[in-house]
């Protein structure tokens, strides 16, 4: 009786997981357009303007980040500074971006973290810590703005925010009517795109808890 009582206890906490990961896993489509969202109500309850999302920014902060995987330090700072010119010579072209087009880098903000978190948390706990980084979010300066995000290989989670002060509509175009060039790792906000990384824990999460909790149930059933 007391082991039908452990498995029925033990059940119930794998179900409970489950329903955790399954809840947590859903309608999360793309994260970095959430953290541009977070970042917009942020300077909306301060009065300032909405910030365009734009996918050609976006695509070069996924750029920014996969240069600087492998430079996740303990306090979830990234000690990587690509230099400027790898902006013109290697992420617009890597994403596809018009050159004349390429607009002004008015900010950026970078951070890491080895588990995922979602946007609202890497927003507080990873990426806006501090009033120097709060007043970058807050930049009167900014008009556009593009999130990345990658995960290195059983690594840690990249974050990378770049903000632009050029002419909304006309900077960082992608060609090929604004669908640039195909990302094979990460995600990045202004498009519908889902997340080849950050997402994918959650499923995986989900199908160990699943196959477990069958094991575990088909276990307890056989020493019943």
């Amino acid at each position: 009786m007391r082991r039908t009582n452990l498995c029925y206890i033990v059940w119930f906490i794998l179900c409970s997981q489950l329903l955790i990961g399954m809840a947590s896993g859903k309608d999360h489509g793309n994260p970095a357009n959430e953290l541009v969202d977070i970042i917009n109500e942020n300077r909306t309850a301060q009065k300032l303007p909405r910030l365009k999302d734009n996918a050609g920014l976006g695509c070069m902060a996924l750029q920014y980040v996969e240069e600087c995987k492998g430079n996740c330090t303990s306090n979830n700072t990234v000690s990587c500074r690509p230099p400027e010119d790898d902006f013109t010579e290697v992420f617009a072209p890597n994403c596809g971006v018009e050159l004349p087009t390429f607009g002004t880098i008015s900010g950026h903000i970078v951070g890491c973290q080895s588990k995922y978190l979602d946007p609202s948390q890497a927003f507080s706990h990873i990426l806006v810590q501090d009033k120097n980084t709060l007043s970058v979010v807050r930049s009167k300066e900014h008009t556009e703005v593009g999130v990345g995000l990658m995960r290195t290989h059983k690594g840690p989670f990249f974050w990378c925010i770049l903000f632009s002060s050029g002419q909304t509509n006309s900077t960082f175009v992608l060609e090929g009517g604004g669908k640039g060039i195909q990302q094979k790792k990460g995600c990045y906000s202004g498009t519908s795109i889902q997340c080849s990384g950050g997402q994918k824990i959650h499923f995986l999460n989900t199908v160990v808890t699943v196959i477990f909790t069958i094991f575990f149930s088909y276990i307890c059933f056989l020493f019943q």
